[in-house]
């Protein structure tokens, strides 16, 4: 997991913090600067100018102006702070942290200077894969820490000591004392960052806490520009065995940043949770970039890739209560194989009937082998353990149509749709639930809902289906009137 700081966005809350010492700077200048220096330029004015080509995004620009300031005077950490930033934004690692560290040579106690030389530390360890690694993790942690020592509510230094701790393996004591200190920073709190949402949620997720991880990026996808937000949740999602869910969120960063190279291990991330190991290695292929969680989920897949069905499978005839070979088979055969699938299912959830993946697995495969009534009996009592899984909901959504149980299916799709607002297929089954209780008028607004949103590259069968019926239906609606 990777969370973004918009180093941009911080620039404009930052240049408020300047601005006291930017004038006092000014002051000084005035006094130390002869009349002929320079022709007379005013580095302040310079660096204001900057500031105004920084927040239109012309980041080009902003460096060479920032580069002009500084060459004015003797010393100028504000300027070199903010160049930094800007090549932060251009993702420009090593010219950002050259620019930090001389804001610190000059600023050393400057918390915000502090936490983006931390955050560029931490973007040199994620993409290291050498013996420098473990010293650039060690000077990041110290770095990160000095400036929360210094600022306790420096936002920008907690998200990338997450990130650091997170992929670099940290303890869980240590990660729980972080948490505290996010907790301590955030409980009872309006109107905070987006990012230090996402950076409590990763936490809460990583020492096991779900419940709350899932409340924590709540808040942050309040923030639709937060992408890490969104990476998250959907990691959240494919741990919580929530396919649904994880696919909706992935299609949306899929549309928002396709040739990413986060979006790709998303995207791998699902395949996998799928069983679709193959995919999966194809898509990590994509990434061109050093990725060390990329790196980490190719080993697993390809360990899977290698091993192969008939190697699980011997791993169950040695040991027939390994849990994690019959979790496996029941993923890998689910698709070709789908009475194989549901054995294996049954087997692995009989063994570890706590374990949701199983529990989910083993409903679906029923579904799958049309076992409805069996299935919807076992989906139920999950729902009461996870009654925010859309694939959960999904799946009971759909047995329950199949055994006629129309009010009960149309109850699930509209809770599905009223969490999926931009997805078709949604509005076209709580569409379909209505129609099959006469509910017409119901019915005519989630088709015409379905149509409104629908992808005639993706949606073609459902759009014909629709097309057709709608005429009949506008007739039994007048009908309808006439009588009542």
């Amino acid at each position: 997991m990777y969370l973004d700081r918009n180093w941009t966005s911080i620039s404009k809350i930052s240049a408020l913090m300047l601005l006291f010492a930017v004038f006092h700077f000014a002051a000084a200048s005035v006094i130390a600067q002869d009349d002929d220096e320079k022709d007379g330029e005013d580095p302040v004015a310079i660096f204001n100018q900057a500031q105004e080509l920084h927040e239109k995004g012309d980041l080009t620009g902003a460096i060479k102006l920032y580069d002009k300031a500084i060459d004015l005077t003797e010393a100028f950490p504000e300027a070199h702070y903010q160049k930094g930033a800007a090549y932060l934004s251009l993702n420009k690692i090593e010219q950002a942290e050259q620019s930090v560290r001389k804001a610190i040579e000059e600023k050393p106690d400057w918390s915000l200077a502090l936490a983006m030389l931390g955050e560029t530390l931490v973007r040199r360890y994620l993409a290291s894969d050498g013996s420098s690694s473990s010293d650039i993790q060690k000077e990041a942690t110290t770095v990160l820490k000095r400036a929360i020592e210094l600022d306790p509510n420096s936002f920008p230094a907690y998200s990338a000591l997450v990130d650091l701790q997170i992929n670099g393996g940290a303890s869980k004591t240590e990660l729980s004392s972080t948490l505290a200190g996010i907790r301590s920073v955030t409980d009872g709190k309006m109107k905070l960052p987006s990012s230090i949402w996402t950076a409590r949620a990763a936490l809460e997720n990583a020492v096991g806490d779900r419940k709350q991880a899932r409340a924590s990026i709540k808040n942050a996808l309040a923030d639709p520009k937060n992408i890490s937000a969104s990476r998250l949740a959907a990691e959240l999602a494919i741990n919580d065995r929530d396919i649904e869910q994880a696919r909706a969120i992935t299609e949306s960063l899929s549309r928002q940043m396709p040739d990413d190279p986060q979006t790709y291990l998303i995207r791998a991330k699902l395949a996998a949770a799928e069983g679709k190991f193959n995919e999966a290695a194809a898509l990590l292929d994509q990434i061109k970039t050093p990725l060390r969680a990329a790196d980490e989920l190719r080993t697993s897949v390809n360990t899977i890739r290698n091993r192969g069905k008939a190697d699980y499978e011997k791993l169950i005839a040695d040991d027939p209560k390994n849990a994690v070979a019959l979790g496996g088979l029941c993923k890998m055969y689910r698709v070709d194989a789908p009475d194989k699938a549901l054995e294996y299912c049954r087997r692995a959830n009989e063994i570890e009937p706590d374990n949701l993946d199983h529990a989910i697995g083993f409903a679906s495969a029923l579904i799958q082998a049309k076992q409805f009534d069996s299935g919807a009996a076992i989906l139920i009592k999950i729902k009461v353990l996870a009654p925010d899984n859309i694939t959960v909901r999904a799946n009971l959504a759909a047995a329950l149509y199949q055994l006629k149980r129309y009010a009960e299916a149309r109850d699930e799709y509209r809770w599905i749709a009223d969490r999926q607002q931009d997805r078709p297929i949604a509005y076209f089954l709580l569409a379909v639930s209505h129609d099959q209780l006469a509910e017409y008028i119901d019915a005519m607004a989630n088709y015409q809902q379905f149509l409104k949103l629908a992808d005639p590259s993706k949606n073609q069968l459902e759009i014909e289906k629709v097309q057709l019926r709608l005429p009949s239906l506008e007739k039994q609606i007048k009908e309808m009137k006439k009588k009542g």
